[in-house]
């Protein structure tokens, strides 16, 4: 199956095996925040083919009560410091989760899809600082794709002019 993607190009700094997957693990539930910098350097040398003079940079967010239990969104930690490396602005909270989701591991890609659709949204008095920029999506890993779609389409209804991903680690599937 094929979904298209609402973004225009995308990058990861490393695929999700080894020590890429340690990595994100160690970030996500270790809190081992201190290998955003090393980490949001890496996206950067990735990143730098998408950046334009109107860049803003926006992470997934998470939603209420996630961010409550981990008490950090490792997306947003991440966007903070590549912000910091590409020297552009961020917004860490243009866009919002309307619903927490359950977790997504073991769900399949079709459902990841559905599950996601419209639960990311622009934050009502906040987007208006994407409307006619260069959106790049910041994201720790991308299994499906589904969270960065969602997150691309609501950068689009807030009017982004372009809409770029970049993540940690991306799952790369054997052919």
């Amino acid at each position: 199956m094929t979904i298209a993607r609402p973004w225009d190009q995308g990058r990861a700094a490393l695929e999700y095996k080894g020590i890429g997957r340690r990595l994100v693990l160690g970030l996500k539930h270790g809190d081992r925040l201190d290998l955003t910098w090393p980490a949001a350097g890496w996206m950067a040398v990735r990143a730098a083919a998408l950046v334009k003079e109107n860049t803003v940079i926006v992470p997934v967010p998470l939603h209420w009560s996630r961010l409550v239990k981990r008490r950090y969104n490792q997306a947003a930690a991440l966007a903070v410091d590549l912000g910091k490396h590409l020297k552009r602005p961020v917004f860490v909270d243009a866009l919002v989760r309307l619903e927490r989701t359950k977790p997504l591991d073991g769900v399949g890609r079709a459902a990841r899809f559905d599950m996601l659709s419209g639960k990311i949204q622009p934050h009502p008095k906040r987007s208006a600082a994407l409307r006619d920029k260069s959106v790049l999506i910041v994201d720790d890993v991308m299994t499906s794709g589904a969270t960065l779609a969602a997150a691309a389409e609501a950068a689009r209804m807030a009017g982004a002019a372009n809409v770029s991903i970049v993540t940690l680690a991306r799952v790369v599937k054997d052919t």
